[in-house]
Parts: C-alpha cells; sequence; structure tokens
C-alpha cells in the first residue's frame, strides 16, 4: 500500500499534465516510459518530475521508469478520478452551460447530474441530456443523492445564496466562478476560478514577453 507523502500545490497543478500526457501516447506502445521522457516532452525539468512521481507512485525502476498503465493508475487513484464523484450546477446562463456541454469532466472522475436556475424559460429543459430543474430543488436532490461538489456558476449577487443552500444540503466541496468570495464554513471546500486575475496574469505575461521582444 502506498503511504503518500504532503503535497505541494505546485506538485498537484503538474499531476493532470503528467495524466493528459500519458493518456495521449499510443495505447499499448509504450509499455514503459520514464521521468525525463514525460520532463522533455512537457519541457519541465527532469528532478522535479521524478520527485512528483515519487510522491505518488513506487513503481519507478533505475534504467527502466515505470509501467505506463501502471503510473496512469496510480496518478488518477491520486488524484481520486477513478472514483467518478457527483457533482451539480447552479447556473445555466452561457457559463453553465458551456460546463454542461463539455463532456471531458468524467475522465478526471467527476459527473454534473443536473442544473439548477431561477428563469422559467430555462427550468425543465435539457442541456447534454442533463435536466435543468428549479434552484428551489436543489437542497433536496443533493440531500436525497448524497451530492459532494457543487459548482457555482451565477451572478456574484446570487452566488452566496446559492452556497449556503449547498452547505446545508450536504456539500462538502464548490468549485466556484461566481467573482465574489464565499463564506464557507471551515468543513466546506472552497475552489475559486478567478476569471479577472487569469486575465490579467496573462496580460502582464504578454507585455513582458513583448518588452524581451
Amino acid at each position: 500500500m502506498m503511504i503518500y507523502k504532503s503535497i505541494s500545490t505546485q506538485t498537484l497543478q503538474r499531476l493532470p499534465m503528467y495524466l493528459n500526457y500519458l493518456k495521449s501516447l499510443p495505447d499499448n506502445q509504450i509499455l514503459n516510459i520514464s521521468a525525463t521522457t514525460i520532463a522533455e516532452a512537457l519541457k519541465f525539468n527532469d528532478v522535479q518530475v521524478r520527485k512528483d512521481l515519487a510522491i505518488i507512485s513506487s513503481g519507478g525502476r533505475p534504467k527502466i521508469g515505470y509501467i505506463t498503465k501502471n503510473l496512469i493508475f496510480d496518478i488518477e487513484k491520486f488524484l481520486g478520478y477513478d472514483d467518478a464523484d457527483s457533482a451539480v450546477i447552479a447556473g445555466a446562463g452561457d457559463l453553465g452551460r458551456t460546463l454542461l456541454s463539455y463532456d471531458g469532466f468524467s475522465k478526471y472522475g467527476l459527473d454534473i447530474i443536473a442544473a439548477f436556475d431561477v428563469r422559467e424559460d430555462i427550468i425543465g429543459t435539457t442541456i447534454n441530456g442533463k435536466k435543468v430543474l428549479s434552484s428551489d430543488k436543489l437542497k433536496d436532490l443533493c440531500g436525497r443523492m448524497k451530492v459532494r461538489i457543487g459548482i457555482i456558476a451565477v451572478p456574484a449577487s446570487e452566488a452566496q445564496e446559492i452556497c449556503n443552500s449547498m452547505v446545508e444540503s450536504g456539500i462538502l466541496a464548490i468549485w466556484n466562478f461566481a467573482p465574489v468570495n464565499l463564506n464557507v464554513p471551515d468543513s466546506v471546500l472552497v475552489q475559486n476560478e478567478d476569471m479577472a486575475f487569469s486575465l490579467a496574469k496573462l496580460s502582464k505575461s504578454l507585455s513582458k514577453k513583448l518588452c524581451l521582444n
């Protein structure tokens, strides 16, 4: 049984990149792979990649590397992708519809089972096979189905109220796309997606690049 060491945020951000690369390789053609090969493909430092993989897998062997399929399994297991979690999304507007239409979440162990909205013209419709329900049904459905992940894609003015409903229904992790800081109990995890920050970071990096050129 693998005993995991503590892991940094930076390592946690790199693991999905390793996984995507490994899954992009031709099936059954690359049986073994080294940390150096992964590092070269992703333009990472090979020492760092080796350290990252050592945290989540004990399968590495000198001069042989890792058995590719086993390394994929180890990364998926560590990230929790091997055990699909049900999720709901609050807000079926443009962003919510985009998230509902993305089929790639399933390979990361996330299954969005329903969406919720307050607009009568949207309630009752289906998006990518997912039913849009009235927001007042959220607590009941999440409680009955023991949903533990909630996605918030509503305007900032509505986010805290929706967050409160999610917490009261038993949701333990919230993926927040609303531009607002949510107040939650210490037992609830919140991951904020700050698009303004990401755009500012991208713009700043571009400015630096242009200055260097």
